[in-house]
């Protein structure tokens, strides 16, 4: 409904108010805001991204928002999440966007999905919005819906962040270019940290959120020069914008149907060989450490592998720092070596996974170890509340 016959649409008393500074923009007037109102968008995750661009969607009039998301809030979400308050912590963030949505604007309808966005739903999903905005963090999920707005023939708006750093563009509008010209493949798993691994400024995500829906609002009118077959680059600690040219692969496969995206993405494989790995290796739980420091052994190096600024945030007492990255790249190896001497090895990180990884690579160097079972995590839940999670 991008070209949507104006004449059936009309604005309310309310609205004449409620966008009065938008109908006395040439560029908008009572002609575009009836494009907005008649407008219907689809918005994946209630995220970082999601939260700044849904808030500024129904605010700009919107008449139709589709949020998808099936998880929770946590307290942890407050620092960017910004469409999420702490009453709603351990409650559906779908319902907590509904209830904020309608506090900005009680006239926009809100159609909720609270599902996992999949090769079998997707298309069902996309079909009624006339253009969907990509709010998500992971690989599978981009690829999906990429591809579902290629078969639909959606615009796609897209945005990603990580750290200091974000990323926006249009996918798939007025034959321009989709995602796949712009990552043909999926990077391997694990590569690419998420935002719980690597972090993120919180301010961010409210940047690249916002841009996306000023995209969004450009489609609907039909004002200005969109993104599409450009990738706006942002870097928040130089505060300096980059652009670069996208463009259409002319060999790029063709996307006929909707495909297993986890499998495209290597995640089951990944999953499986660091099963494998892992089994391999000896685990430990917290109160068996939490035993073993009581007893006053001191034949045993408990060793932590986290990165130094996650070190300084919380720690497990008689615990020696060495990053995973050094234990990769070989010094944290001889560092190793030099520090336990024969003793017994214990490995812990934030959740287990980074500890798992550096005792795999520490094994093919003649060392053996054991897993701290859910890490500094689990700790603090299960042991000593006063240690900090994060």
């Amino acid at each position: 409904m991008l070209n949507p016959n104006l004449d059936q649409i009309q604005l309310t008393q309310d609205d004449y108010e409620r966008y009065s500074r938008h109908l006395i923009l040439p560029e908008v007037g009572l002609a575009g805001q009836k494009r907005l109102k008649a407008a219907s968008v689809l918005c994946i995750g209630t995220g970082g991204l999601g939260s700044p661009l849904l808030l500024y969607l129904a605010a700009a009039g919107i008449g139709r928002i589709g949020i998808v998301d099936f998880d929770v809030v946590d307290t942890s979400n407050l620092q960017r999440q910004v469409i999420h308050g702490t009453s709603w912590v351990d409650k559906p963030k779908i319902e907590s966007a509904k209830n904020r949505i309608h506090e900005i604007n009680p006239h926009c309808q809100v159609d909720l999905y609270e599902t996992r966005l999949s090769a079998e739903n997707a298309l069902d999903i996309i079909k009624p919005y006339d253009v969907v905005v990509d709010g998500t963090d992971n690989f599978p999920t981009r690829y999906l819906v990429n591809d579902a707005c290629v078969l639909e023939n959606k615009p796609n708006v897209y945005g990603s962040i990580y750290r200091f750093e974000g990323q926006a563009t249009v996918f798939n509008y007025e034959g321009g270019p989709n995602y796949r010209d712009l990552y043909p493949e999926p990077p391997p798993p694990g590569m690419v940290p998420s935002c719980a691994e690597g972090g993120v400024l919180g301010i961010l995500p409210g940047i690249i959120g916002v841009i996306q829906a000023t995209e969004t609002v450009k489609i609907i009118i039909g004002q200005g020069n969109t993104l599409s077959g450009r990738l706006l680059l942002y870097n928040a600690l130089e505060m300096q914008f980059r652009e670069l040219k996208l463009r259409p692969n002319p060999v790029r496969p063709v996307i006929e149907k909707l495909i297993d995206y986890e499998q495209f993405c290597g995640i089951p494989q990944a999953k499986a060989q660091e099963a494998e790995e892992q089994s391999a290796i000896q685990e430990i739980t917290v109160a068996e450490l939490k035993q073993l420091l009581d007893s006053g052994a001191n034949d045993f190096t408990l060793l932590d592998v986290r990165n130094p600024h996650e070190y300084e945030i919380a720690r497990i007492p008689g615990s020696v720092l060495i990053p995973l990255s050094e234990i990769e790249t070989g010094t944290g190896v001889d560092k190793i070596k030099e520090l336990f001497n024969g003793d017994r090895l214990y490995a812990h990180c934030k959740m287990g996974g980074r500890s798992a990884k550096a005792l795999a690579i520490l094994k093919q160097a003649g060392i053996e170890g054991v897993n701290v079972k859910g890490g500094i995590t689990a700790w603090s839940k299960e042991v000593d509340s006063s240690v900090p999670t994060y």
